[in-house]
Parts: C-alpha cells; sequence; structure tokens
C-alpha cells in the first residue's frame, strides 16, 4: 500500500551569522515544523553558517562530533523526527560539503556534493558518489544544490529511490551586480549579450528542472533553499575577471580592481515540496522570507522506474562550463592554501593522479618551450 509522510522544507536568510545564532534559528523553525506535524524536515545548504566565498569559511568547518552535527543529532531524538542539514564537514585531512540525514534513533547517512558550484570549489572538495538513506519509510535519493543540474547524479537514483531530498541554497549567480572598490557597478546585463543570455539559468535549473527530472524518476521531492539578497567577496578575483574577458571585455578596465571585487544578488527561489508527477505541492517565495512549507506526500509501494527519456538540461553550456571548469580551475588554490594555513601542512594533499597531471603539464610545456627556441634557431 502507498505510505504517506508529512515532510517540511525550510527556508532561512541567506546571510552569514555566527553558528550559534543560526543554530538557534534554525531549532525555532524545525520545532515550528515539528508541532505542525512533520516528519521529515529539510533544512537548506549551509543552514549553520550561511553563504558566502571568503577566509572565514576554511575555520567554519566541522567535525562530525563538532557543534552543528550534534544538534541535527539530538534534535531529531527530541522531536522524533528525521532532520537534514548540510554543512562544512572536516573529514581527516579533506573539507566536504555533506548533507546529513538523522533519525530519531541516531542513524545518520551522508551524502557529499559532487559539484561544489564555481568558486565554492575553494572552500571544500568535489565528490564522486551518490547516497541512499535506508529509513524506516523508505529509500531516500540526496542531492545538494548545483547537483541538481547534473543528469548523470539524477539518472544513478533511478529505480533505486522512494524519494529525493536536496538541500539548496543557491545565489542568482545568473543575474548578479559586480561591485568595485572604486565604486562602480556592473549588472550581467552591462556585460555584453553572451552574459545576459545567462539570466534565468538558476531559475530553470531548481525551478523546472527539478519538477522534471522528479517527475521522469516518479518520486516526490523536497528541496530548500536560501533568501535574502547576498554580498559577497570573489575569490580569486583576477584570474575571475581574465575568464569573464572573451565573453564580456569590457570589464577589462576594472582589472586593476579585480582582488577587491564583490558579487551582490538575491537568492534563486524554489523552497518546494514535488509530486511524484513533478507537480509543485507547495512553494515559498522569497518575499517570504525566513519560514517553512509543509506537506502530506505520497510514496510508492513498490520504487518506479523510468519509462520515457530523461529530460534535457535547462541550464546553458556556458552555466556548465564556468561553473564546473573554468572557475572551480581558478579556485581550487584557494581551498588548498586556506586549509593548511588554518588546519595545517597534511590538509588538501595533492593525489596521485592530480601530480600526473601537473607533470604532463609542467612536460608539455617545457617541450613547447623548447620547440619554440628551436624553431628562433633554425631560421
Amino acid at each position: 500500500m502507498p505510505r504517506t509522510i508529512k515532510v517540511a522544507a525550510i527556508q532561512m536568510d541567506a546571510n552569514p551569522a555566527p553558528t550559534e545564532a543560526r543554530i538557534a534559528r534554525a531549532e525555532k523553525l524545525v520545532a515550528q515544523a515539528a508541532a505542525a506535524g512533520a516528519q521529515l524536515v529539510v533544512l537548506p545548504e549551509l543552514f549553520n553558517t550561511g553563504y558566502q566565498y571568503a577566509p572565514a569559511n576554511h575555520e567554519l568547518a566541522e567535525p562530525m562530533n563538532g557543534r552543528s552535527v550534534n544538534w541535527l543529532r539530538d534534535t531529531a531524538a527530541q522531536l522524533n523526527i528525521h532532520l537534514a542539514g548540510s554543512l562544512m564537514l572536516l573529514d581527516a585531512n579533506e573539507v566536504f560539503n555533506a548533507l546529513l540525514l538523522f533519525a530519531p534513533d541516531g542513524r545518520v547517512w551522508r551524502y557529499d556534493k559532487n559539484y561544489p558550484w564555481g568558486w565554492e570549489r575553494g572552500y571544500f572538495r568535489d565528490a564522486s558518489r551518490i547516497a541512499i538513506a535506508e529509513t524506516d519509510w523508505g529509500d531516500f535519493g540526496m542531492l545538494i544544490c548545483w547537483d541538481n543540474a547534473h543528469r548523470d547524479l539524477w539518472r544513478q537514483y533511478a529505480g533505486q529511490v522512494d524519494m529525493m531530498l536536496i538541500a539548496s541554497c543557491p545565489p542568482d549567480v545568473s543575474n548578479p551586480a559586480y561591485l568595485f572598490p572604486g565604486g562602480d557597478r556592473v549588472t550581467v546585463d552591462e556585460m555584453g549579450p553572451v552574459m545576459g543570455k545567462l539570466k534565468g539559468d538558476g531559475r530553470r535549473v531548481f525551478g523546472d528542472m527539478i519538477n522534471q527530472q522528479t517527475a521522469w524518476l516518479g518520486v516526490p521531492a523536497v528541496n530548500t533553499v536560501g533568501c535574502g539578497q547576498i554580498t559577497t567577496d570573489i575569490p580569486a578575483g583576477t584570474a575571475t575577471l581574465l575568464s569573464f574577458m572573451p565573453l564580456a571585455p569590457r570589464i577589462a578596465q576594472y582589472l586593476p580592481q579585480a582582488e577587491g571585487m564583490q558579487m551582490q544578488c538575491g537568492m534563486v527561489q524554489g523552497c518546494k515540496i514535488v509530486a511524484a508527477d513533478g507537480s509543485v505541492i507547495t512553494e515559498l517565495s522569497q518575499d517570504a522570507g525566513e519560514t517553512f512549507t509543509i506537506a502530506d506526500v505520497t510514496l510508492a509501494d513498490e520504487k518506479p522506474q523510468p519509462h520515457a527519456p530523461q529530460p534535457p538540461a535547462t541550464a546553458s553550456p556556458i552555466s556548465y562550463l564556468a561553473s564546473d571548469y573554468i572557475l572551480p580551475l581558478i579556485t581550487t588554490p584557494v581551498y588548498r592554501q586556506g586549509l593548511r594555513q588554518t588546519w595545517g601542512r597534511h590538509m588538501a594533499p595533492i593525489n596521485a593522479a592530480s601530480r600526473r597531471w601537473l607533470i604532463y603539464l609542467g612536460l608539455t610545456g617545457l617541450v613547447a618551450f623548447v620547440a619554440g627556441r628551436l624553431r628562433r634557431w633554425l631560421k
């Protein structure tokens, strides 16, 4: 027989605040959701810190026995609910953005973000596996934010799960304004027609794409987001601005100010609960602020199998190029340097595969240099 579970999606202001203050706010919202009958409560991504690109992130990573993880576990037990939330998790010599789901009896399931978005790679590393929480209610697949945009992850859950749990906190990087120390403010509309075409990618990913992939899987989903407007520093500002210039040449004038540039934007709407057919049962607007929405969700008796082609991605190819390749490449050194300064030289080791690529790139550069010198000499 189909099962019904009451699910709550929590929306929190995305601006950074001390962990104690953010946990206190989360505790109030979770308690209210539980009092309203919620059996499963999902907090947004990085609920315990807020969202920013800043060196402070390196210090905010916590171990599995840290304040935030203990609060998740204890609250799930006290309120007799399943409780999920994402945080920067210090794991041996790396940091991951981990979505943890706690059962009332203390069982825990963990999913690490596979695709850190762009500059996020400066504060936690990528992962390469999915996670299925085998709860008493059913088997729940797990994703975090920009992972939503990757069809390969949805595909791995096909036929394996009863429901999808997604913790997100997406800034609207497809419609930002860039602020420079000299006082100039440049919007995406002023950066040229190519950049302008990216507008709306955030809403397409956290709107239509979640709904379409949910319907394809044939299982319900819950997604959380942050709200408000954030202003954050940009890591590796010069390299970032240089990467923008092929599409937005006019910003070259700001190169002298690049290391002090900031991004200002709102958050993407998408705190919602989606039925197995892809219809939205309930969704919060950004104007609703810090609150929650709750609904009954029906889980099928047997895990459904997709019977149609998987829907295409809704974001533009340029978004994937920038988010998955160019910006992570630029900001990975920020991750390694920041972790080593904060936690010690053993952090963020260069693995064997990376070493081989570095050696290959070095040899390629050497060969190119020698070849160039030889050509000049032979002339």
